[in-house]
């Protein structure tokens, strides 16, 4: 296996929106049926993770199959978490966002950490109340549960938090 992360380029959008919707039948397969719907997210999202230097693929033997977005802080919607405190809410902190793969391509979530891990310590990441399948890797890698963070349209995510 040839496993790389890199930066996402405009070239890469058919293949990144291609593993934004096999990521959203899996969610849906296995019970998150209300996450990533109405189109997110989009082309959109991805030029703006683009324009923030926060854009990446993980290509695997010369084909994208996976995408995440690696944002420093701060996160305007983490400024207030409910039912819990952050871990640390002092230091400078990356937010990963939108980690999407391909079901049949393993161990995506460990090479984004590693990845995110060898450039920050302190990391954020929240996920939906039904994606089991993400608290699962969340909390396999050593994230501490925070609390609730409320997105810009009034959705709640569980908020999660590692520093090493």
């Amino acid at each position: 296996m040839s496993r790389n992360v890199r930066r996402t380029v405009h070239s890469d959008m058919e293949a990144v929106l291609s593993v934004f919707e096999a990521a959203r039948q899996t969610m849906a397969a296995s019970g998150n049926t209300t996450q990533w719907r109405n189109g997110y997210p989009s082309e959109a999202s991805v030029l703006s993770d683009i324009e923030m230097d926060g854009s990446f693929v993980i290509v695997d033997n010369g084909q994208v199959v996976a995408y995440f977005a690696f944002l420093p802080s701060p996160e305007p919607t983490y400024s207030k978490i409910y039912d819990g405190q952050w871990t640390d809410d002092t230091k400078a902190y990356h937010v990963i966002h939108r980690i999407a793969s391909f079901p049949q391509v393993h161990g995506i979530f460990k090479s984004i950490m590693d990845f995110c891990f060898s450039h920050e310590d302190n990391i954020r990441v929240d996920t939906h109340k039904d994606n089991r399948i993400m608290q699962h890797n969340i909390e396999k890698a050593g994230f501490v549960y925070c609390g609730i963070i409320h997105l810009a349209n009034g959705e709640e995510r569980l908020a999660y938090q590692k520093i090493i």
